[in-house]
């Protein structure tokens, strides 16, 4: 069962490295997909991109969890309510319809995250006893 929570971590933390990693090599379309809500640069960008290997590499190593996977909350919730919800008003249907895939993605791994952060805080406090 251990093996099994092990396969599970790194197979969640694994998406987070990759987009993070996105960051990096696809700098210029993430910019374009940034909204008029907050001006990004190409720094936010590889800023936004290291702090999501770095949260992906902390929960691969089981390290400081309950921290990455807060940080990585209120970042797809930064997602979600700036650059997903007003996708889905974009005039162009295929612009609202990858919005709104999208949008159902980071709303899932908002949820994973959050249970993730509230179940390594519970494990550590159990085994500290």
């Amino acid at each position: 069962m251990k093996n099994l929570a092990i396969l599970g971590r790194i197979l969640f933390a694994l998406p987070f490295g990759l987009m993070g990693l996105n960051h990096f090599i696809m700098t210029n379309t993430f910019i374009g997909m940034s909204s008029t809500f907050v001006s990004t640069g190409a720094y936010t960008i590889l800023i936004i991109g290291a702090i999501l290997i770095l949260a992906s590499i902390s929960i691969i190593l089981n390290k400081n969890i309950t921290l990455a996977c807060s940080i990585l909350a209120v970042l797809l919730l930064i997602f979600i309510t700036t650059i997903h919800i007003p996708g889905l008003f974009n005039s162009d249907i295929k612009v609202a319809q990858l919005a709104l895939i999208e949008l159902l993605k980071d709303t899932g791994l908002l949820g994973g995250t959050i249970m993730f952060a509230i179940f390594s805080k519970s494990e550590t406090a159990r085994t500290k006893e």
